[in-house]
């Protein structure tokens, strides 16, 4: 769920989703340490499990332009998807394409699991991380078709609780800018309360306590709790419980998802599920679920599916709102997720839960999904009637996004590009970056002594902390989430930042990785005297903690 999750797109992943690593931005494009390479039997494919239509419909797909070109093309493509496995050790894939109101192809590679066992095919669930964004979005347009309210809506109106640091812009909010990624906050914003333990209500309680960066709707800034307050306000329109339960009423079951689901407790539940696994440029390596992320942020990211049902809900979208004869959505209101609300750059802009790259010969409309151990991407040519879907078990840092690219460039006949090869590259480069900021000083500043520096202290987004002497570190307490962290000392008043490994928070630690996620700077009195601990991650985001 970070964008360039965070990765080179909007993607869910964390930030601090260890030595972060997103894809190359220029290519967006989204969206949240120590292995060997994973052995050649990784690729081995599973078994094509979609089977071919059957007299005229075999008749037609054999005649469309688009499928010849897609069956083409697959020989190709599968040795891009192997050799790409293989450079970024992702354990297991699952692709399908549709078109002609048909998935033409589908298929697994590798293993659910680095730890053995079966083979990924086309049924194998995965996390899809802000892919689900565009599902929200077109919950949001349903309830614009069925008149429970209008897209230009002012939040407020909707639900008096909602607040912003700035006035005007709390009035000024509309239900599209909750989904349209330009709401002047910080990227990101306050995600770590969520990560840490925060509940729904938490986080879009916190988002009144950041300073905007920004001028409101001026700029492209990727954010999820804002998310959180459309499916709330949705939920409340259709008088259900949560969002989740509005998403299985009005998608999941008129799109015969059957495999699909919201929850940390359904995906290990699934016979047939993938595993996570943490990206590092020496190999992937495996990772816990974790209910907070990004279970904890609902329509941001919170959707476990698989190839063959999402190739349901792509059909719907190059239908127009229509699949199998029913109207799902109206065309009008499912065009409008998809029209431009922001520019990320001259290339790309952000509508409602999609975004549209601009090729030499064609647009392509898409969105990426980043977990802490998992990877995803669902493309669509609308004009050409084409979609591609892409789900991987291994940390977003671009590679299901450059498989998608090149897909597209290939059926556009744009120029070759190794996006592959060129999003390892700035993944690496990211990686090291991260690596070298962590790095202790050769030379640091004397430490404070610790112990005077324990005391309660508290934080308008995270509420009330303790922090305490723990052996040659120091140890906050967040009592609100219940989460720990570790401070150790690194320069001076500067300390390094790890979860830690405690109760439930003991799968958070393993999935942000063994290293430091951000820095704390501690502001000291002449006599002494902690008053202020900043707590960053990186992210870049800042938290002030101030002594009760």
């Amino acid at each position: 769920m970070r964008h360039t999750s965070r990765g080179a797109l909007p993607s869910m992943t964390t930030a601090s989703s260890q030595r972060k690593a997103p894809a190359d931005p220029a290519a967006l494009p989204g969206v949240f340490r120590h292995a060997g390479r994973v052995g050649s039997a990784l690729l081995t494919a599973a078994a094509l499990s979609v089977s071919a239509p059957e007299g005229t419909q075999a008749e037609e797909r054999a005649a469309s332009p688009m499928a010849a070109r897609v069956n083409a093309l697959i020989p190709e493509l599968e040795a891009y998807i192997q050799s790409g496995m293989k450079a970024f050790d992702v354990p297991g894939l699952a692709i399908g394409i549709v078109t002609g109101d048909r998935l033409i192809y589908a298929k697994g590679f590798g293993l659910r699991s680095k730890s053995g066992g079966a083979a990924v095919d086309p049924k194998t669930v995965f996390q899809i991380g802000s892919a689900a964004k565009g599902f929200l979005a077109t919950t949001v347009a349903i309830a614009v078709d069925r008149g429970k309210f209008h897209w230009n809506d002012r939040v407020v109106d909707l639900d008096p609780d909602f607040q912003l640091k700035d006035p005007w812009v709390t009035r000024e909010f509309r239900m599209f800018d909750l989904l349209a990624q330009r709401s002047s906050l910080p990227p990101y914003a306050n995600d770590m309360v969520g990560i840490l333990g925060g509940d729904a209500a938490a986080m879009m309680r916190s988002l009144r306590h950041v300073e905007p960066v920004s001028s409101f709707r001026s700029t492209f800034a990727y954010t999820n709790i804002t998310h959180l307050w459309a499916g709330k306000i949705v939920a409340k329109a259709e008088g259900l419980p949560d969002w989740n339960a509005v998403l299985a009423r009005d998608l999941l079951g008129p799109l015969g998802m059957t495999d699909s689901s919201t929850t940390a407790a359904a995906i290990e539940a699934a016979a047939n599920h993938a595993d996570g696994h943490r990206w590092t440029p020496t190999g992937t390596i495996a990772v816990p679920f974790t209910p907070f992320f990004p279970y904890g942020f609902g329509g941001a990211g919170d959707i476990n599916s698989n190839i063959e049902d999402a190739a349901r809900w792509v059909r719907l979208q190059l239908g127009n709102g229509s699949f199998e004869g029913r109207r799902i959505v109206s065309p009008e209101n499912l065009a409008a997720t998809r029209s431009a609300r922001v520019a990320i750059n001259d290339k790309a802009i952000y509508g409602m839960g999609w975004l549209t790259s601009l090729t030499p010969n064609g647009n392509v409309v898409w969105h990426n999904g980043g977990t802490y151990g998992f990877g995803a991407y669902i493309g669509m040519l609308v004009d050409k009637d084409v979609g591609v879907i892409i789900l991987t078990n291994a940390e977003q840092v671009g590679f299901p996004d450059a498989v998608g690219a090149w897909a597209f460039d290939r059926l556009l006949s744009n120029p070759a590009v190794d996006h592959a090869a060129n999003t390892l590259k700035a993944a690496t480069a990211k990686f090291e970056a991260a690596d070298k900021l962590f790095a202790k000083p050769a030379n640091p500043r004397p430490f404070p002594p610790l112990a005077p520096l324990a005391g309660n202290f508290v934080n308008p987004s995270f509420g009330k902390a303790a922090l305490r002497l723990d052996g040659d570190a120091l140890v906050l307490d967040l009592q609100g989430p219940g989460s720990q962290l570790k401070l150790e000392p690194w320069d001076g008043d500067v300390f390094t930042v790890r979860v830690v490994a405690r109760g439930a928070f003991a799968a958070v630690a393993e999935n942000m990785g063994p290293g430091p996620s951000g820095f704390v700077q501690l502001q000291i009195d002449k006599d002494g005297k902690l008053g202020v601990l900043r707590l960053s991650f990186e992210d870049g985001q800042a938290y002030e903690f101030r002594r009760e």
